[in-house]
């Protein structure tokens, strides 16, 4: 007998694990206590040297608000994330938040073409999220904020970080110097797998490359699109060029990307793999098995069919054990839990999406 069908909306309460929660910093003066003296003359006097043709600010306009709700700034101010008790008030107590998963994506050193001063702000980033965040909030986590393009480094801070139960991922940009399967990126897997700690891909505004295959898109709803498509391609480049055959453990969560393009990706795959498959030997099976094997998905943005009952059958396909629940605070197109389900699941279902799935790949 098939379960009985559970309608989110009509639930009062949720507990569940948030998988992308933005923690942002009021100024960089926030990481001064955990740099030294060099890098916080270096970052008063010079400055970030940023990976994209603008260095002084964002790569669109729409990023002079940084992509925050409207309703997200503190009253004491600084930007939406920055304040923890606002947080706390607007969205872990309101929403139900059980376990949040902290994803700093701000001056982290992922997009720093001065590779010294990214492994400083790559060390900094990690103690604040430690001391300014999870300390004082129990429910959050934090990952390993690491400047993958020096992956050396990336390697060695994953390792040292590892023993500190608070840091359950690794966060790495995919708008990356070269695409992300490549062997120069190899040592950072090597690591996480080591540690046992997923990677989460996130997409970044900022990269070596433009933000499309195109080049760089006119307005801001292309450029919001081509987060999906950056992910495209680093998953593509992890499988054929033989990440998993290599970390047989790895995993992979990715984080903001949509989930949606999964079934038609693999299935190119896979045909691509059956006629031309001498060209990789070192894959041993089908893409799409190492697809459903190491790769996890964040629900927001979640794609909305005008039917929505089309998404469960790409779930189906994916797998309800691959998906996991995302808000994305404090960004505009946040997602609350309460609502932004529009199709039924079984209570085995939501289980999965709204808590066992991140537990399970994250250890909590």
């Amino acid at each position: 007998m098939n379960a009985p069908l559970l309608d989110v909306k009509a639930s009062q309460t949720l507990s569940f694990v948030d998988c992308d929660i933005h923690p942002v910093q009021r100024s960089l003066a926030d990481l001064f206590p955990y740099m030294g003296a060099r890098w916080i003359e270096h970052a008063k006097s010079i400055g970030p040297h940023i990976r994209q043709g603008l260095s002084s600010m964002q790569a669109h306009p729409r990023m002079m608000a940084a992509g925050q709700r409207a309703d997200a700034y503190p009253e004491r101010g600084g930007p939406p994330g920055s304040d923890l008790a606002l947080m706390q008030r607007q969205h872990l107590d309101p929403a139900g938040v059980e376990i949040g998963m902290l994803v700093s994506l701000s001056k982290g050193g992922m997009e720093e073409r001065n590779t010294d001063y990214a492994r400083a702000l790559s060390h900094a980033v990690n103690d604040w999220q430690i001391e300014d965040w999870v300390r004082k909030e129990p429910r959050l986590r934090a990952g390993v904020v690491v400047p993958q393009d020096d992956p050396d480094f990336a390697a060695q801070e994953i390792r040292a970080r590892a023993g500190d139960p608070s840091f359950r991922q690794v966060i790495l940009s995919p708008r990356s110097i070269e695409p992300l399967g490549r062997k120069r990126y190899w040592p950072i897997y090597e690591a996480a797998q080591e540690c046992d700690l997923p990677l989460g891909l996130h997409p970044a505004a900022n990269g070596a490359h433009p933000s499309t295959g195109s080049g760089w898109p006119t307005f801001y709803m292309q450029e919001h699109y081509a987060f999906g498509t950056n992910m495209h391609g680093n998953l593509v480049s992890m499988v054929f060029e033989g990440v998993f055959e290599r970390f047989p453990r790895l995993k992979v969560a990715l984080i903001e990307s949509g989930f949606t393009w999964i079934p038609a990706m693999c299935w190119r795959m896979d045909r691509h793999w059956e006629r031309m498959r001498h060209e990789v030997p070192h894959l041993k099976r089908p893409p799409s098995e190492y697809v459903r094997e190491h790769f996890w998905f964040a629900t927001q943005p979640m794609e909305e069919p005008e039917n929505p009952v089309h998404l469960p059958e790409i779930i189906d396909w994916i797998g309800w054990d691959r998906l996991m629940f995302s808000t994305d605070y404090p960004h505009w197109d946040y997602d609350d839990p309460r609502y932004c389900i529009k199709f039924a699941m079984t209570d085995a279902q939501r289980s999965q999406l709204f808590g066992d799935n991140a537990r399970a790949l994250y250890r909590l």
